[in-house]
């Protein structure tokens, strides 16, 4: 069976915020969405409260989803399990990921705190004609998935242990990507321990791990232990990538 490629539409990300928004929407929100976030961010002065009332993040949601940042993640987690499987979009925003999955075929469902896009995701839903549910961070999240994954979303949790143990928790395999610090990065994002990360993935059982754009870990584990010989080969794995890619402090 040839394996599934998915391809991003920049331009659909853009027609649906619009549509969406109608006479509300702003073109210069949407080319500044850094600022438009940061702004935002400062206006409302609770980390908390923020990520649950955010419009912000609509618009800078829609502008990485129009560029080809995310598909390298998501190239590899369909090598990783086929169309068909159960998927957790865990940390969701506006959904555009999970989305590509669930028209390339993937059984998907979506997970984050009950906000303007996670009301945007179920809008976008309805107009493509799709189903799926849309699941709330601060009530219950099922589980059995056969992967849950997370891209750009663990740099804004107080405990990212915390945060994989959720996921593991949930799916036989989870994937995230693990950002180096940058001179630019927002406020809402943290420092991460990229190298203890990686010792935990390698820990259970490694299945992928490599550095994309320079400084983002990407790194598919499974959520069980499988023995000695499953850590040796999850430490062989991380010593490949270590040779391609840098590993963070």
């Amino acid at each position: 069976m040839p394996r599934t490629s998915l391809v991003s539409d920049a331009s659909r990300e853009e027609r649906e915020l619009r549509e969406y928004l109608g006479e509300e929407f702003e073109l210069a929100r949407l080319r500044q969405y850094e600022r438009t976030l940061a702004d935002e961010f400062v206006g409302c002065g609770d980390e908390a409260r923020f990520y649950r009332v955010s419009r912000g993040y609509l618009y800078n949601l829609t502008a990485f989803a129009m560029t080809d940042t995310k598909l390298p993640y998501l190239n590899e987690l369909v090598g990783l399990v086929p169309p068909g499987s159960r998927l957790l979009d865990y940390g969701c925003g506006i959904g555009s990921d999970g989305l590509l999955l669930l028209e390339a075929g993937y059984r998907v469902e979506f997970a984050d705190f009950s906000n303007p896009s996670t009301e945007y995701l179920r809008w976008r839903l309805r107009r493509r004609g799709l189903e799926a549910p849309v699941h709330d961070l601060d009530g219950e999240v099922p589980g059995g998935f056969d992967a849950a994954f997370a891209f750009d979303v663990i740099e804004h949790v107080d405990d990212p242990f915390a945060f994989l143990a959720e996921m593991e928790q949930r799916a036989r395999i989870v994937e995230v990507n693990l950002l180096e610090p940058g001179d630019d990065d927002p406020v809402i994002h943290r420092t991460l321990p990229i190298a203890a990360i990686l010792r935990r993935a390698a820990g259970l059982r490694l299945l992928r791990y490599r550095v994309v754009h320079g400084r983002s870990h990407l790194v598919a584990y499974g959520s069980e232990a499988e023995g000695p010989s499953a850590r040796v080969a999850g430490q062989v794995r991380l010593m490949a990538g270590r040779a391609r890619g840098r590993i963070g402090r």
